[in-house]
């Protein structure tokens, strides 16, 4: 287990806080999507927050990320605003893409989030060409490019590590392993113990850690994001964690034994966090239900901004669309 008496206390809680504002954040959508306030579908990734603040807080904030269609989490770590999140899964104009993205395709470019993505491993293929831009240009910038397990199943995977590889590009691969590509256990379909072995094929460095230990995942996954500052190439980190809920909002995931759930909530993430600040004295109980009172105002804030937000024009239908037009790249 990490060693978290040496990080300042401001930082512990601003942890504490980030896996509190993921969770709640995502309970709070689903109450509403259960009601019927959302509409089309959303993917949750209530109990994998330990590695969502881990390996988004290991960036700068001038750095980039691309995630999954599961990415609320990581995209407010980030820094996004809640309000504009929330409004957003609402498809209301005031949502980061004005209501047209919804819960899959949140991007935040001013916080460096390259969006998030529907479909499997495409944004495998944007993440490394960020960082190609950012070897180009020499900006020091690191890309981050989170994604599934069953991704690492995807052509875009291989083709896109190995370029990665060859040229030395800025970038950390981060899988969230939990187990499952939708209903599919993954090593019904992989051969090999670990997901981070396959890093060996490109001769980078692979690793597979927990992903309940917000701080073990900091410490590994920050040496791969410095490493990959320094001009050393790529790195593929593994973080094994669990998802709670099914692969959509809805799915009663009974193709799951009853035991994985039973480790889930024995690992969940921000339960041994809060358990580790209180033993440790570096937070009394009533700071951190304080953290907790505060997210959950928060969470009925943005919920009030995103109701009382309208609803983008229907003659917007066709903005912000692009096509080539001899040659360019031309808004419609």
């Amino acid at each position: 287990m990490s060693d978290i008496s040496k990080y300042p206390k401001e930082m512990l809680l601003g942890f504490y806080e980030k896996m509190v504002r993921a969770r709640k954040f995502e309970e709070t959508a689903a109450d509403c999507f259960t009601k019927g306030m959302l509409a089309g579908n959303i993917h949750l990734g209530i109990g994998q927050e330990g590695c969502m603040v881990g390996a988004i807080s290991s960036l700068k904030e001038t750095d980039f990320v691309t995630t999954t269609h599961r990415g609320h989490g990581q995209g407010l770590c980030k820094g996004s605003n809640t309000n504009k999140f929330m409004a957003e899964l609402f498809g209301k104009k005031t949502g980061y893409c004005k209501g047209k993205g919804g819960s899959m395709h949140i991007v935040d470019f001013e916080r460096g989030n390259l969006g998030a993505n529907g479909i499997i491993g495409a944004s495998i293929p944007i993440a490394t060409g960020s960082a190609l831009a950012s070897k180009i240009n020499g900006d020091n910038h690191v890309t981050m490019c989170i994604f599934g397990d069953a991704t690492s199943n995807q052509g875009t995977f291989h083709e896109a590590i190995n370029m990665a590889a060859a040229w030395k590009l800025p970038i950390v691969y981060v899988i969230e392993n939990n187990g499952y590509g939708v209903s599919v256990p993954i090593h019904k379909v992989t051969n090999t113990e670990t997901l981070s072995v396959r890093a060996k094929g490109y001769n980078i460095p692979g690793a597979t850690i927990d992903g309940e230990d917000v701080i073990n995942v900091y410490e590994t996954i920050s040496k791969a994001v410095e490493r990959a500052r320094k001009g050393e190439g790529p790195s593929l980190i593994e973080v094994i964690v669990y998802r709670w809920q099914g692969h959509y909002c809805g799915d009663p995931a009974s193709y799951r034994p009853k035991e994985y759930m039973e480790e889930a909530h024995k690992k969940d993430p921000i339960k041994l966090f809060n358990e580790r600040l209180i033993s440790e004295k570096i937070a009394t109980k009533k700071e951190l239900d304080d953290i907790e009172k505060k997210i959950v105002d928060e969470m009925a804030t943005a919920v009030d901004f995103a109701v009382k937000s309208e609803y983008p024009d229907p003659s917007e239908a066709f903005t912000d669309v692009y096509a080539v037009d001899n040659g360019r790249c031309v808004e419609r």
